[in-house]
Parts: structure tokens; sequence; C-alpha cells
């Protein structure tokens, strides 16, 4: 492995080892106007959502590292305390990706871009027509990281109402992660498409999983069972009775015979299996017997 200390590295090797490590990271594709009134459209990956009471989104404009300028977008919100922070769908990604352009101040990145500006409600700057979920935003603050080149400036907006497509949202009124077709940015033109790598994880037992040091020892210190085979296994409040491991075994006995008498080495491979569809109760039972 190698080991590095950020001051030894310039800041453009610095910046390129970040966002290739930190990645993928979602995309605020931030409205804003200038004190003209003039529209504003630029990408930024360096966002997140912070606090839901309030509900608090943070995106950082930061400092070019080549030239040490900055950019319109950070010129408008001091300007004008107002985003609207629209979300990049697949759709639209070639089109955010060229309004990324640093085009001239008095430019128009929808026109550039071919996007629709929508009016917002509750702020100035306008909304993407095309994105299918838009934040309109006030901002709170803006705190600056640093003075050179790589530095970030904070922008902390604060939403004032949001707007969701119908077609990504579920019947019972939730969002639907596949439809809504999310991407995400990575290191140098590498991006994410989100719904082509989705999977689920049960979240951790309200009533407190047993965790992996509970685990018997053969089963914490396997040599076939991976970190997650062993997280999975961890997230059960109770494990199988003896009684419902007899069972188990009596079911299988035919489709695998020598299950009674087969090694852990064996057992803990056709557990993994059962991992693998997610059925950890007859994981459990197979270690158990």
């Amino acid at each position: 492995m190698v080991s590095l200390h950020p001051k030894d590295l310039s800041t453009g090797k610095l910046h390129g080892y970040l966002l290739s490590a930190v990645a993928p990271r979602p995309i605020a594709f931030a409205s804003t106007i200038d004190e003209a009134g003039r529209p504003n459209l630029s990408p930024f990956s360096f966002f997140n959502v912070f606090s839901a009471n309030p509900p608090i989104m943070i995106f950082s404009p930061a400092r070019r590292v080549r030239d040490n300028t900055t950019k319109h977008t950070l010129h408008n919100v001091e300007a004008v305390k107002e985003v609207v922070i629209n979300v990049v769908n697949h759709d639209i990604v070639h089109q955010m990706s060229l309004s990324s352009t640093e085009y001239p101040e008095d430019v128009n990145e929808f026109e550039k871009a071919g996007l629709t500006m929508l009016p917002s409600e509750e702020v100035k700057p306008f909304r993407v027509a095309e994105s299918p979920v838009q934040f309109e935003c006030k901002v709170n603050d803006i705190i600056k990281l640093g003075t050179e080149g790589g530095a970030g400036n904070l922008v902390i907006c604060e939403v004032v109402k949001l707007h969701i497509a119908d077609e990504v949202l579920n019947e019972d009124g939730t969002i639907n992660q596949e439809a809504l077709d999310l991407v995400a940015r990575a290191g140098g033109s590498y991006y994410s498409r989100a719904k082509a790598g989705f999977f689920e994880i049960p979240k951790p037992l309200r009533t407190m999983g047993i965790g992996v040091d509970a685990l018997p020892e053969h089963v914490k210190n396997s040599m076939i069972l991976t970190g997650n085979n062993l997280g999975m296994l961890a997230n059960v409040d109770a494990l199988p009775t003896q009684e419902e491991v007899d069972q188990f075994v009596n079911d299988i006995s035919e489709r695998y015979p020598e299950i009674k008498t087969a090694s852990h080495r064996k057992k803990h491979k056709l557990a993994q299996n059962y991992l693998s569809y997610g059925d950890v109760e007859s994981a459990w039972k197979l270690l158990l017997s």
C-alpha cells in the first residue's frame, strides 16, 4: 500500500486522488441568478444532504485548481442567496456535462445545454424542467475553506420547497429509485448509473443483532465465509433452536445425503450459497448442524 502526505503532493494530484477514491458522488445541478437576473446553471459533485429538520443540503463550488479563480455560481449565491438544486438522471447526463463548460458570465447555460427554464415558486432562480426532482433553497451560509486553488466553499442551503415528478413516485408516495435513474460522479471522466448497481441490505435490527463477536468460533474464524457473510449472520437477534436445526437437516438430507457428517468447510460453502440468496435463516441452521 502506498502511503502519502497531502503536503507532499501537488494540488492537482491530490485532487485526482480524492475525486477517484471518494466516489460515486451525487450531483447538485445548481441553478442560480446574478444581481442582474441572468440565469446560471452548473453541476457540482461536492454535494450531499446533511439534515432533515431543518432540511439542509450543502454543495461546494471549489476554487479552480489550475488558476485559483472562482465560479459564477459562487458569485451568484453571494449576491442572491437563493439556489435551486436539481437532481441529475441518466436522461439529462450529457446536457448536464455540457453545462459545465466555462462559458462567459452572460451566457445562459440552460440554452447552451438545451434545457428548459421552469419558474420556481419560492425563489428567484429557475428550475430545470427535465430534472425529476427539484429543490428550491435559500442560502443560509457560505463557509470558505481556504484561499488557494482547490479550496472549497460550502454553500449551506435550506430547502423551502421540493418538486417530484409523478413518474418517479410509487403508489405509496415514496420515490422509486429505479425509476429515478440517478447518475453520480467519479474521478476523471467517469460517471456511475445508480440503478445499474442497486442492491438491498436489511438495516441492522432495532432489537439489536448479536454481532460478529458473538458468532461461534468456527463461524467467526471460517476460511470460507467472508466479512460480508459474517455481517449478514450477525444481524439476527436469536439463533435457531436445536429442534429447528434438526428439522432443517432432515428436510435437506435427501438432496445432500452426507450433510450430517459433512466437514465445517463443506457446510460453510453451502451456507455461503444460501447467503448469496439472502437466506440467512437456512444458512444459520446449516452452520449449527
